[in-house]
């Protein structure tokens, strides 16, 4: 599959919540990490997600948020990836963060280079990856 969304979380789906309009689902990803989405419940029949099948969760990464002190503050993201930052890759306006797990998933982020000297994000430094489970596609083979 080829896609232009920088995160593409591969796992196990560990549980499947429908509704009557949304339904989340959870992806299991190497290293013990739960990777959450939320989509509409007719996209999760027509793929047909169900508990043990394998998935992949695609996040674009400017959808992805980085903190840095998320240890005094509660969200209300339903991903939260504590990490340790391991390249910072600055471009004229917008700079590429990528963020590694201990389970050794890699997030990346696209923010802005005025937040990246703000929040002082270097490689080795820990940070905190936020991703709304609305913001997380799932795809499945076919």
């Amino acid at each position: 599959m080829n896609v232009s969304a920088r995160n593409q979380l591969e796992g196990r789906i560990s549980a499947v919540n429908p509704g009557p309009v949304s339904t989340e689902v959870v992806l299991d990803l190497a290293g013990g990490d739960k990777l959450v989405a939320v989509v509409t419940t007719g996209s999760a029949e027509k793929l047909g997600l169900k508990p043990g099948s394998r998935a992949v969760g695609l996040v674009k990464a400017p959808s992805v948020m980085l903190v840095t002190d998320a240890a005094q503050y509660r969200f209300s993201a339903r991903n939260q990836f504590g990490g340790t930052i391991t390249d910072v890759t600055k471009g004229a306006v917008n700079s590429e963060v990528a963020l590694r797990l201990p389970g050794g998933s890699v997030i990346y982020a696209v923010v802005t280079n005025d937040a990246v000297a703000e929040l002082q994000l270097a490689a080795g430094q820990s940070a905190t990856a936020l991703i709304k489970a609305s913001q997380v596609i799932i795809g499945v083979a076919t």
